[in-house]
């Protein structure tokens, strides 16, 4: 006979009688994992998609693409009119370089 507290004589979850905590708790366990492997294939996708991102904006084409964009905005308004005011200031820019250069050169020889 096993004495009375024996673990073998008293019920537990794993056999007839015992209370169902164990199995609430590996269910528990289990959504926690699925949504645990939801969480990490969410941030895979944006990881990756941000990567994606990143790769086309560090792309050399792009970057010259969105250089020109940028220089003809500044010489060409939306509506397709030159913008006579930014293309006079650097024409008296390039004059004035021009000039200096030419000015420096006559002194030096």
């Amino acid at each position: 006979m096993l004495p009375q507290g024996h673990p073998i004589g008293t019920p537990d979850a794993d056999g007839p009688g015992g209370d169902s905590s164990k199995v609430d708790t590996l269910t528990g366990v289990t959504s926690e994992l699925s949504s645990l492997e939801r969480d990490i294939e969410e941030t895979r996708v944006r990881l990756a998609s941000t990567i994606d991102q990143l790769t086309y904006r560090a792309s050399p084409k792009t970057i010259i693409n969105r250089e020109i964009t940028s220089i003809k905005a500044f010489f060409i308004a939306q509506d397709g009119s030159p913008r006579t005011d930014n293309i006079l200031k650097v024409v008296g820019g390039v004059v004035g370089v021009v000039a200096v250069f030419v000015t420096l050169r006559k002194i030096t020889n």
